[in-house]
């Protein structure tokens, strides 16, 4: 349910809101926005049944959550979530751009690429240190020394670090480098990892899984956000259909109903969502004009020798064309690229 605190409501009449709650074992959200505050209360609705929280002094109203996602429908907060990471922004009208490579390969490599992607305009820098791949038998990523090459580029550029976390015990390493700790395709319903990540203060991006649906995802967001987390950011990057033609198929009618349905901020991967180079630029401007908070786009200094998805990766020339059309597509829409 949803508890509204009226426009004049006292912080003592939100604090004996929330000690009536958890005296019923249930769990308070306090979300507060611009125009009022509301308590979400999580857990067993029998437990929620005859409580009067309506009588108590300062409660405007209370409604029942319809969505099976509580605390990451817009029926507990109209307002959009807007996730900020260093210079990294997402939503409100800002289109946040995260680039460079799918792996951290060496010190060259992943420098060259921060400087090149923040010249173009992008804000935050991807890159894979912990790589989870289809054979064992695949490079793996460089792991905490990865970590560390991130860390350096940021301390030389500025950019915001998002990078992929595969194990609820690797969280606390990854975060200590990390602005953005990424939730990859194979793991969005990893609930341990999802728990670990909502633990933490560190902002999510969460991929949705290409076989999983949009329900699921945000679902899968849920996890997150009970453990105490709100910096969640969700990412469609394509499920696997029956199309062979893109190495997944891209749906773009994700954004706006996610958008209809969540105040989470949603972001793009236009190079997984298609698999290939000469796609990418088109389906990012295609994403940024159905209404996008972001992108996440591979980058490479040389796409043919990276060591994963060079297919799919751009190199510095065609990352900037990107950025130039993305750029006026945003401006069409009035929001702001980078």
């Amino acid at each position: 349910m949803i508890i509204v605190m009226q426009a004049n409501a006292t912080r003592e009449d939100l604090d004996r809101v929330v000690a009536k709650v958890e005296e019923r074992r249930l769990k308070p959200h306090v979300i507060v926005g611009t125009e009022r505050t509301v308590v979400a209360v999580i857990g067993d609705e029998r437990g929620a049944a005859g409580t009067g929280f309506e009588t108590l002094s300062g409660v405007a109203s209370v409604m029942p959550i319809l969505a099976p996602y509580k605390v990451a429908s817009r029926e507990v907060c109209s307002e959009p979530t807007v996730v900020t990471a260093g210079p990294l922004v997402i939503g409100g009208g800002h289109v946040g751009v995260i680039a460079g490579p799918c792996s951290v390969e060496n010190r060259d490599q992943i420098i060259a690429t921060a400087k090149a992607v923040k010249a173009a305009g992008a804000t935050g820098l991807r890159g894979g240190a912990f790589k989870p791949r289809t054979s064992p038998y695949s490079f793996q990523g460089l792991k905490e020394t990865g970590l560390e090459l991130l860390a350096e580029a940021r301390a030389e550029t500025g950019l915001a670090v998002v990078t992929e976390v595969v194990a609820s015990e690797d969280v606390a390493l990854v975060a200590r480098y990390a602005d953005v700790l990424q939730i990859g395709a194979r793991n969005m319903q990893n609930y341990r990892l999802l728990e670990a990540v909502g633990r933490t203060d560190v902002a999510v991006l969460l991929k949705r899984g290409p076989a999983a649906t949009v329900e699921e995802l945000l679902l899968a967001a849920e996890y997150i956000l009970d453990g105490g987390n709100r910096r969640v950011i969700l990412c469609e990057r394509g499920i696997r259909t029956f199309e062979a033609h893109t190495r997944f198929t891209l749906p773009l009618a994700t954004i706006p109903w996610l958008h209809a349905r969540t105040h989470l901020p949603v972001v793009v991967d236009p190079s997984h969502g298609t698999g290939h180079a000469n796609l990418v630029s088109s389906m990012a401007a295609a994403s940024v004009a159905a209404g996008a908070d972001g992108l996440i786009i591979e980058v490479h200094p040389d796409p043919q020798r990276a060591a994963s998805d060079g297919g799919q990766t751009l190199d510095f020339e065609a990352f900037g064309k990107l950025m130039a059309v993305c750029r006026r597509v945003a401006g069409a829409v009035e929001r702001t690229l980078g």
